[in-house]
């Protein structure tokens, strides 16, 4: 039997990828976009390229070293370029890929559907707390 190279192996394992097995690469690409922090970087970066300080400006309530492992993660997976211009201070801006604006639609409708939903989401959670006796959690702050 020939040895297959990497890329022939993967060829042939994307036949069987189902990220309902657990060792299926498309379910570590599933935990990355699925993040908070990944989704709202992704919206965030729809409009064009940002410095670090722009989406944390953008993305509210993100710590520096969040924000910082979401963009390396993203950069990873070929969703987000970072391009650095050596000026001083030196200037580093980040930027959706082709793969990460061919994301976009779904993040950004994911978000859409979260905000348009957030009123039904908040009564279920009262009504499902209210019936298990559960003591409620803090509210979801208002959308200023």
């Amino acid at each position: 039997m020939p040895t297959l190279t990497a890329a022939q192996e993967r060829e042939l394992a994307r036949l069987d990828y189902n990220a309902f097995f657990a060792a299926c690469p498309s379910r570590q690409v599933l935990e990355t976009i699925g993040n908070k922090w990944a989704c709202l970087v992704v919206n965030a970066l729809e409009g064009g390229p940002l410095r670090h300080s722009e989406i944390g400006r953008t993305v509210a309530g993100a710590s520096q070293k969040m924000l910082t492992q979401t963009l390396r993660t993203l950069e990873r997976d070929g969703l987000v370029t970072r391009t650095v211009t050596p000026t001083v201070p030196v200037r580093v801006d980040y930027e959706l890929t082709a793969l990460g604006v061919n994301l976009t639609p779904v993040l950004h409708a994911l978000k859409a559907w979260s905000e348009g939903h957030i009123a039904e989401i908040l009564d279920a959670r009262d009504a499902y707390d209210e019936h298990a006796g559960a003591p409620a959690l803090a509210p979801v702050p208002a959308h200023a």
